[in-house]
């Protein structure tokens, strides 16, 4: 008998995973399982109609305490999208594609609203409007791939916070978490291992024991279907691994800060983080 899920479980995590009892087949979660990140795109319009849809569907998702902290900037501007592509010359997608969002977390509405000052400048106000616009954007995500799109998130937006504020005229209190190309895939793309289960779901309490050989699993498999022993990170500073994985790779990545000037450009426009 065929376990449900099982080709779109096994192109996701590379090895066999045994969900158990599962609801009947569902087309939407077969989507789901398989879904790709698309950074090529075709000529085709994508017609404004559809991305408003989209966007109203992003508005859908769930929101902290129903404060609603999430925005979006639809650039459509080509001069405005240049100026934005040229900060990131080695991402031309987001120049390119025909259609580029930017999801911002928005603490500035709800005071605008009520006319009263509100507590929404410490860490857990600006937490409360990323997550809101985090939600938003992978809902837009997800709605734009049952339609037969292709995305592509852009969180390099914050290493480049004061050009990016000073493009879109950001004011205190909103800041972009993400931007997201949006547009009808000119190829299939790949589907990307992620960590097998047994790394990321824990039960009654938080328990690691095992990650060193899950990890170490999963790296072999990944190796095994798109190595990337040719595209060494770095090595006349970290040297070359014998064999370079996934958990090389990110490591070496980890080691080099990103972002830097993000925090200092929330203070000064509006945030404590008290």
């Amino acid at each position: 008998m065929t376990v449900p899920y099982s080709s779109e479980l096994t192109a996701r995590f590379g090895c066999d995973v045994d969900p158990g009892d599962v609801a009947p087949d569902n087309p939407w979660l077969r989507q789901v399982l398989q879904r790709r990140t698309h950074r090529r795109y075709s000529e085709r319009t994508v017609p404004d109609s559809l991305v408003s849809l989209l966007l109203a569907a992003a508005f859908s998702t769930s929101s902290k305490s129903d404060f609603q902290q999430a925005s979006v900037i639809w650039v459509v501007n080509r001069a405005q999208r240049g100026r934005l592509a040229a900060l990131f010359p080695d991402m031309p997608w987001i120049g390119n594609a025909p259609v580029f969002l930017v999801f911002l977390g928005d603490a500035r509405r709800l005071e605008r609203i009520t006319g009263h000052p509100v507590q929404n400048h410490g860490l857990e106000g600006f937490f409360n409007a990323a997550v809101d616009a985090s939600l938003a954007m992978q809902t837009c995500i997800l709605a734009a791939e049952t339609v037969g799109l292709g995305t592509c998130p852009i969180s390099v937006l914050r290493n480049r916070i004061a050009e990016i504020a000073e493009i879109l005229s950001l004011p205190d209190k909103v800041f972009p978490v993400a931007g997201l190309c949006l547009g009808y895939p000119a190829q299939q793309g790949f589907i990307s291992m992620r960590l097998p289960l047994e790394a990321t779901v824990h039960r009654d309490r938080y328990d690691d024991s095992g990650l060193a050989a899950a990890v170490a699993g999963y790296d072999q498999r990944r190796d095994a279907r798109h190595s990337i022993k040719d595209r060494q990170r770095d090595p006349a500073r970290f040297g070359t691994a014998a064999f370079y994985g996934w958990s090389e790779d990110k490591a070496r990545q980890a080691m080099t800060a990103e972002g830097m000037g993000f925090a200092a450009w929330l203070k000064a426009h509006g945030f404590t983080f008290d």
